[in-house]
């Protein structure tokens, strides 16, 4: 076997060992440290298929600390917020009711530029019309444009419109998160007795958003 043939070889196999260790996840949705990790293995894997002069077990053995890391984080990612922010950050708000946050925009590195190219890839025009854009923890910008800019729907024709609100996420892996709540103007006391009218208890529930008309919305983790 050739040496393209043993790297394709390699790179194929690390390949699909790494869409299993991170999930169902494109390129573009992997986090900085999965996209770090990958990209050393990946170079790694390269080195000893096209290096003769190399000693395949140390290669391997390199390969599988690496791998070995990568799952470790990501499965205590899975069961720890605060590490999870630690490793993969929080998302960045950075326009709010039609206003820029030049202080967040600087804080990722994002000049306006940047910001407008993003804006026009969503056939967005003119900043005004944005309720909130964020930044995603994967490099993505999110937008929500504002109420009056959205595409009609039967239910703006029945119901009476209101002002666009910014749904939070109040619980997330059973945890109530305070400061999100007080974000929406609620108190903890009354996420519970809206989980008590629903007959829910908050470590039942995998997701739980809520907006300040009061809204809620839960997903559980057995449902």
């Amino acid at each position: 076997m050739d040496g393209s043939s043993t790297s394709f070889s390699a790179d194929f196999t690390w390949l699909v060992f790494y869409h299993k260790a991170v999930g169902e996840k494109t390129v573009i949705q992997t986090f900085f440290f999965e996209y770090i990790v990958g990209i050393t293995i990946g170079d790694i894997a390269g080195t000893i298929s096209m290096d003769v002069d190399l000693q395949a077990s140390h290669g391997v053995v390199a390969i599988l600390v690496w791998a070995s890391f990568l799952i470790f984080v990501s499965n205590v990612s899975l069961k720890s917020i605060s590490f999870r922010k630690a490793v993969e950050g929080t998302t960045t708000i950075l326009i709010k009711e039609g206003k820029i946050l030049e202080e967040n925009v600087k804080k990722e590195k994002y000049t306006v530029d940047e910001l407008m190219e993003q804006l026009r890839k969503k056939d967005i025009f003119y900043v005004e019309d944005v309720a909130f854009a964020m930044l995603e923890t994967n490099g993505e910008l999110s937008v929500l444009l504002k109420k009056e800019k959205q595409n009609v729907t039967r239910e703006d024709l029945l119901i009476k419109g209101e002002a666009t609100r910014l749904p939070q996420t109040i619980i997330m892996d059973g945890n109530i998160m305070k400061e999100a709540v007080h974000e929406l103007g609620y108190s903890v006391a009354w996420v519970k007795e809206q989980l008590k009218k629903k007959g829910a208890a908050a470590d039942k529930v995998f997701l739980g958003q809520a907006d300040s008309a009061g809204h809620l919305y839960l997903d559980y983790y057995e449902d």
